[in-house]
């Protein structure tokens, strides 16, 4: 039996394949994190947006983990800590190979260097 942790939803899949917010309003990110209580795909803070966080900050939910194809760390908001490692979230655990970082492709600006936080 797989230990409980609260905050964590091992069965709940991913939101989509990238932020939900900035796939709303045509904006783009660098990297994508997952909320891993309800699966939210949010863009990570050097993002311009940093939906990710603002996930977090709207719904307490405490735990991200990367979106992003070989990186399985999880981050907890309430003590600031990194860990590698943890449950097993429901797939897809990565958005597409074929996606741009940043991206998406079509939506990144020129000199989207420039608009990094």
């Amino acid at each position: 039996m797989t230990e409980q942790i609260a905050g964590i939803d091992p069965d709940v899949a991913p939101s989509g394949a990238g932020c939900v917010e900035c796939d709303a309003s045509g904006g783009w990110w660098v990297h994508l994190r997952r909320c891993a209580q309800c699966g939210h795909i949010g863009c990570c803070d050097m993002s311009p947006n940093q939906h990710g966080t603002k996930h977090f900050e709207a719904t307490g939910h405490p735990f991200i983990q990367s979106y992003e194809p070989g990186e399985e760390w999880f981050y907890n908001f309430p003590t600031q800590e990194m860990f590698e490692g943890g449950p097993k979230l429901a797939p897809p655990h990565h958005h597409p190979l074929d996606q741009s970082v940043p991206g998406p492709r079509d939506r990144v600006p020129a000199d989207w260097q420039s608009h990094l936080n």
